[in-house]
């Protein structure tokens, strides 16, 4: 006679090795929300720790980068550039690199032709990079949040109308629109007091209008199967208003992909950043990575330095934005065992 058999559970059915419930692993992840949950799985990612330790070195960088050119007895303003340079060889610095030692005067060294300081340059256009990109992602996280929404949970003609409004935004070219914008700005504020601020403002325009259009369709796949839910129904069925549903019911679990969409729109704004103003289109009154390594490019053979000290900043604050993204995603997805 066979023996009986158990019932099978849902775990007998994985391949994950079953956790004892009265075990310490067990209470510890019982008391714990999804959100701490994936909070301590991402502290317990050495890359990630690494890189939110890089990125955390920018933003000290950009937020206290008068203090910093205060400290290290540096400026953008720049006197007498004949003082500073040979300019019978070329332009190059008289001192520091890269044909003398270190100069304690510019650890960056200057550069050539402007005999600009390049530390406070440095620094100064790590506050523009992260500046702009921040804005610019805060802009189109808002207005994509706020479409697909929308579009997702009332459906019919008006997902159809903001669905029909995402693809004609995708359709266009966003370095054709750039290079259509600046040069009409340009022409129209050039002449302008606050030239360089108005620049700075339409390319965070220009970068969220042209940003959002990922996260709207991100939200709204969600919202289209959140919106069938149980705990949706019932609101709706109590009758609460329509932005009550939207706020407290739908946003709270909308956290996750919210937070994975941003952590990867930033680090690519970053770089869209310092591309337009390497090709002469995004900020070109006041200090910009791009904008220096636009200028080095000529020094190369002479200057490497030169070159290297923005490239080198704009390669780790995208890469180390970029990794730390994918680890909030591995984190916050629940079938990852990273």
């Amino acid at each position: 006679m066979s023996q009986p058999t158990a019932p099978e559970t849902l775990g007998s059915l994985s391949d994950e090795t079953p956790v004892d419930p009265n075990s310490k692993q067990a209470k510890a992840i019982a008391g714990r929300s999804p959100m701490q949950i994936a909070l301590g799985r991402l502290v317990r990612d050495k890359i990630a720790m690494v890189c939110a330790a890089v990125i955390v070195f920018f933003l000290v960088v950009a937020i206290f980068a008068p203090l910093i050119c205060k400290l290290f007895g540096v400026s953008t303003d720049t006197v007498f550039a004949s003082q500073y340079l040979d300019m019978l060889g070329g332009g190059m610095p008289l001192k520091g690199p890269p044909n003398n030692g270190f100069d304690p005067e510019h650890p960056f060294g200057i550069a050539p032709q402007s005999a600009d300081d390049n530390l406070a340059y440095w620094v100064y256009g790590c506050r523009t990079s992260l500046t702009i990109a921040a804005s610019a992602t805060l802009f189109a996280s808002v207005v994509g949040i706020a479409v697909g929404l929308l579009a997702g949970f009332l459906g019919g003609i008006v997902d159809k109308v903001l669905s029909f409004f995402i693809d004609l935004f995708l359709t266009i070219p966003f370095l054709l629109a750039a290079l259509t914008i600046a040069p009409i700005l340009n022409d129209r504020f050039s002449l302008n007091d606050n030239y360089a601020l108005i620049q700075k403002f339409s390319l965070v325009a220009v970068l969220a209008i042209f940003g959002w259009m990922g996260m709207a369709r991100l939200i709204r796949g969600e919202v289209l199967s959140l919106r069938e839910r149980e705990f949706v129904q019932a609101a709706r069925v109590l009758g609460m208003p329509t932005s009550r549903v939207l706020i407290k019911e739908l946003m709270p679990n909308l956290a996750a992909p919210i937070i994975i969409s941003v952590s990867l729109m930033l680090p690519a704004f970053v770089a869209a950043e310092a591309g337009l103003a390497f090709l002469g289109i995004g900020v070109t009154s006041g200090a910009s990575w791009g904008q220096t390594i636009s200028k080095a490019v000529k020094y190369f053979e002479e200057y490497p330095l030169y070159l290297w000290e923005p490239l080198i900043g704009v390669v780790l604050l995208v890469l180390s934005l970029n990794l730390l993204g994918d680890a909030i995603r591995d984190a916050l997805d629940p079938k990852t065992r990273r």
